[in-house]
This record gives structure tokens, sequence and C-alpha cells, in this order.
């Protein structure tokens, strides 16, 4: 008899997935989708910006993958509602959607507060909620990976409302996990470091920044898009079958310090 336990499939065949924040169409909303659809699954792009959207849609479909799009403000409840509802159950959820307005507390005005929490926070609420109805309904098992932050777990200068927001997404996967995994839905969440794409590009020109992120890495670099996309399949599916309610750091060993 052969004893040789046969390894998880990482395929997603067969499964629909839905990633937010996916209207600028580069940085991490690029690289979860082209690793989903790479997997097997059928891809939805979620976001504001038509242009965009049919843009990477098209470059999915063009390179093999499946993939659609809708137009759609996640900060917007009632919205996320229906959109979600009229895709039927949703396997696989990577709530990218967030933003970050660095600088000191005191310059910090009342609008970056409520902003940073609605897109971080709020809108990753009202998604995973729409997903859960969902798989709840059909009786479906699902992942929820929530996009993170080292920054969810230490603290940096000039970014005290991201690190909030970040700390809270860390405690909403938390529960999320104890109150979904019954059902067979997992929740996860992804922390990566600096990440270089066309959208850091400014951040990494300004004097010393660089020296500053690499310093405070084990690696001593930057990260790049690509080497996300492996965990997002990683917990897509039935690799990660055993790991809810957890972080992956993707850090470059920042928080092992």
């Amino acid at each position: 008899m052969n004893t040789v336990p046969a390894l998880p499939s990482l395929s997603l065949d067969g499964k629909r997935a839905l990633v937010t924040g996916a209207g600028r169409g580069i940085g991490f909303a690029a690289a979860a989708a082209a690793a989903l659809a790479q997997a097997g699954a059928h891809v939805t792009l979620a976001g504001r910006l038509r242009e965009e959207l049919e843009r990477a849609s098209r470059d999915l479909n063009a390179s093999g993958g499946k993939s659609d799009f809708v137009i759609l403000d996640v900060t917007q409840p009632d919205a996320v509602t229906q959109q979600v509802a009229a895709m039927g159950p949703v396997n696989v959820l990577v709530n990218n959607a967030g933003m970050n307005r660095p600088m000191h507390l005191v310059d910090v005005k009342d609008e970056d507060i409520d902003a940073v929490l609605a897109l971080n926070v709020k809108a990753a609420f009202y998604v995973s909620r729409a997903v859960a109805k969902g798989l709840l309904a059909a009786g479906q098992p699902g992942s929820i990976i929530n996009v993170s932050s080292q920054m969810g777990h230490v603290g940096s200068p000039g970014r005290t409302v991201y690190c909030a927001t970040k700390h809270a997404i860390e405690g909403m996967t938390k529960a999320l996990a104890w109150e979904l995994g019954p059902h067979g839905i997992r929740v996860n969440t992804i922390c990566p470091t600096f990440i270089e794409t066309a959208l850091t590009s400014a951040m990494f020109e300004a004097a010393g920044f660089r020296d500053w992120v690499t310093s405070r890495t084990a690696l001593g670099r930057v990260g790049r898009v690509e080497e996300l996309m492996g965990a997002v399949v990683f917990l897509a599916g039935d690799a990660s079958s055993l790991m809810t309610g957890s972080a992956l750091m993707l850090d470059g060993g920042w928080t092992a310090a």
C-alpha cells in the first residue's frame, strides 16, 4: 500500500473569485487577479475606473484566463450587497481596496480619517459580509483574503491612521475566522511590506525613503508584486485548508526584528 500523502492541489478550477480595488490596473490587484486566473479561477475585477478594468480584464483573457469586471464603489454598502448577490456565490474574495494618506498626527484632518477608515475597514466589512451571505445561502465553503500590511502588526511614524486601519483588519479577520469557520469559510490576511509598483514610485523617489525601507528588512530590499502571487493562490485553495484567522507575512523580515 502506498502511504505517501498526496500534495494538495493548487488548482482553482471551477472557483469564482472577486478582487476589489482592481481599477488601477497595477500593483497587488493585478498580481492577485493574474495569480487566481492562472490557477484556473474565473476572476471578477471590481473597481470604479471602467477603462482600467476593461484593460485589465482584456489582458487576463488574452493570456488564457477567465475574467470579467464590475463597476463598484465598495464604500457604498447597498451597491456592494446588490452587486455581490448578482454574481452568485463567490468562492474566493481578495479584499484589496485600500488607501493611505501618510502624514504626521497633528496634520491629519477629520476628512483624512474618515476616508481611510471608509475604504480600508468599512469597505472590507461590507464586501466580506456580502460574500459570506452568498456562501452561507449556497452552503458552500470559501476563502476570504484580506489585504493587510506589515503595518497591521507594527507602528510607523506618519502612518497613524493607516496603522489603525490595518490593525482593525487583523482583528476583524480573527473574529470572522471564528464566526465563519464552522461553515467552512476561512479568513486570513496577507501582510506585504513596501512593494515596488508604478503607484509607489514617487514614494521611493523621496530622499532617504528607499534606504529607510531596505534597512528595516532582513532581505535588505523592496518587494516585487510577483512575490505576492504564490501567497494568494495558497490562501485561496486547498493547500491552506487548515489555515484561518492567520496573517501571512510577506514583509522581508520587517516584523521579525
